[in-house]
């Protein structure tokens, strides 16, 4: 059996991406958000979750391109005066695995965001990260510590095939070359952890590699070679205008994103495939 979660990544960014998991809950295929606590929009999409229980929500940590949730003078390695992270993820990265001043500040950081999350009422049940920060070593060691403390029973594993994507897009061919050894490396690391602690995952993610650019026409031409079993495919869904969308994401597609999800086409595809939609709790969707 072939199974297919849907994620929006971003939830809580700001009232067009929000907007946007709402009408693709409702609409369309998407079956999970992955919510950001620190972000602007984030009371308003703790809102949207409350008002559409089905939609299972996540936490999408986030530690570089974006806000924190502790004040500043807590975190002061990890932000500037206005509770920012470091907008460069390469710099963010190495100052997280070689500055062991900053671990004790990073775990309370990670700490304080499913903390905030559950507080609003939100059982915090899958993580990932803001470009796939969950995976980094420090970050991930603190991960392994807290999910089965706060009662997270599933992760997202960032490990794309190259050669399936390829097929349908030959874009930025040597950037997806990199992003594949990288977050497969870290996947491989990480996948012992999450087999000794239960810890549930997709076989394959899609959207690592196309990131920003997940068109109908792209999403309809991977669903023809899904591997049999779980596989999660995340988006980046928004309604513009929207300037916080514009300010952080000026070449990401977010709005032929959306259209992707909320496809007749797609769901006619769906059909005819036998896929079934799920979360990460096992809850299924109807296509319409």
């Amino acid at each position: 059996m072939k199974q297919l979660i849907i994620t929006s990544d971003d939830f809580g960014l700001s009232p067009g991406v929000n907007a946007a998991v709402e009408k693709a809950w409702r609409d369309g295929i998407l079956t999970c958000a992955s919510i950001m606590p620190g972000a602007a929009a984030f009371d308003e999409a703790v809102g949207i979750a409350r008002r559409n229980p089905g939609l299972q929500v996540g936490l999408h940590l986030t530690l570089v391109q974006g806000s924190a949730v502790l004040p500043p003078n807590e975190i002061p390695g990890l932000v500037d005066e206005a509770g920012a992270f470091r907008d460069n993820p390469v710099a963010a990265g190495m100052r997280y695995f070689f500055d062991k001043g900053l671990y004790k500040q990073l775990r309370r950081e990670i700490e304080a965001q499913i903390g905030r999350v559950k507080d609003a009422g939100i059982p915090v049940t899958h993580i990932d990260g803001h470009l796939n920060i969950h995976l980094h070593p420090t970050v991930f060691a603190f991960l392994r510590e807290l999910m089965p403390r706060y009662g997270i029973t599933s992760l997202r594993l960032s490990r794309e095939r190259l050669m399936h994507n390829l097929t349908f897009n030959r874009e930025r061919i040597a950037g997806k070359a990199l992003e594949r050894v990288i977050f497969g490396a870290l996947s491989s690391q990480a996948l012992p952890a999450l087999k000794r602690l239960g810890i549930r995952h997709a076989g394959e993610v899609k959207g690592v590699l196309n990131s920003g650019r997940m068109s109908e026409e792209y999403l309809l031409n991977i669903l023809n070679g899904l591997n049999e079993g779980l596989t999660e495919i995340y988006f980046h869904p928004g309604i513009l205008p929207d300037s916080e969308i514009t300010r952080r994401m000026p070449d990401y597609h977010h709005e032929d994103e959306l259209a992707a999800i909320t496809s007749q086409r797609v769901r006619q595809k769906l059909a005819a495939l036998e896929i079934e939609l799920t979360n990460y709790r096992g809850d299924r969707k109807p296509y319409v």
